[in-house]
């Protein structure tokens, strides 16, 4: 059956979008089927990069959430890549508990990750804890480490929450910081990794051959991770 990925963190502005694309293009590059789901309206990232395979959908309405599982049951070939929006917590747990989602898809056979994305400041590793005083082992957990803003997470280190995920058989994943340059092109182009990384022609501030080379080792290391994670 199919496995639906989460990808979450509660915090604005940690790199969920990001990390949505990487994984995306991830799936189109390793040839791996996937159906995407978009959570936010405003400037969805998969919406956006990746139109051709995602859809939207509205966090507070349980029919539109209904079609993520639908999906995942009618196509078990294909991976779902879900990018949740910032403060979707609550409604998405209302959900989650309120249909039984969980005890349906264990039923079904159907594996359901969350990626937690994180930067290294203090918030995050509150609602990791809270994350996890919800769920407990009724998740699979990827702490994705983004260093996006620090590469010092000894607040996740040393706050014990880090200890009781990895308890909890939670894998960890670093997201290597991208030249913020780079980035900023790519968004400004609307171009997908892919189109980035190979001189997308169409857009006039396209990258030059050194960013196309830095963007090109940061893809790969983060495929890298993805491979031992078993996307």
């Amino acid at each position: 059956m199919s496995t639906i990925h989460l990808i979450g963190g509660e915090k604005g502005g940690v790199g969920k979008s990001v990390l949505a694309r990487v994984i995306a293009q991830y799936m189109i590059d390793k040839d791996i089927p996937f159906v995407g789901f978009d959570t936010d309206r405003s400037h969805g990232a998969l919406l956006r990069f990746y139109t051709d395979y995602a859809s939207p959908t509205v966090i507070g309405s349980y029919q539109s959430l209904d079609a993520i599982i639908e999906t995942a049951v009618a196509k078990p070939d294909h991976r779902i890549l879900v990018d949740l929006a910032a403060q979707t917590h609550y409604p998405l747990s209302a959900w989650i508990d309120e249909s039984g989602v969980l005890e349906l898809l264990q039923e079904l056979g159907v594996k359901i990750v969350y990626w937690n994305v994180m930067d290294s400041g203090k918030d995050c590793v509150e609602l990791l804890r809270k994350l996890l005083g919800h769920y407990s082992a009724k998740l699979s957990y990827v702490l994705v480490q983004n260093q996006i803003r620090d590469e010092d997470f000894s607040l996740l280190e040393f706050s014990g929450v880090k200890d009781s995920a990895l308890e909890l058989g939670a894998k960890i994943m670093i997201l290597k910081r991208l030249y913020a340059p780079i980035m900023t092109k790519i968004d400004g182009n609307s171009s997908s990794f892919w189109a980035a990384s190979n001189r997308d022609f169409e857009n006039l501030n396209v990258l030059g051959l050194l960013d196309r080379q830095r963007l090109k080792l940061w893809l790969n290391q983060a495929y890298s991770q993805l491979d031992a994670l078993g996307v």
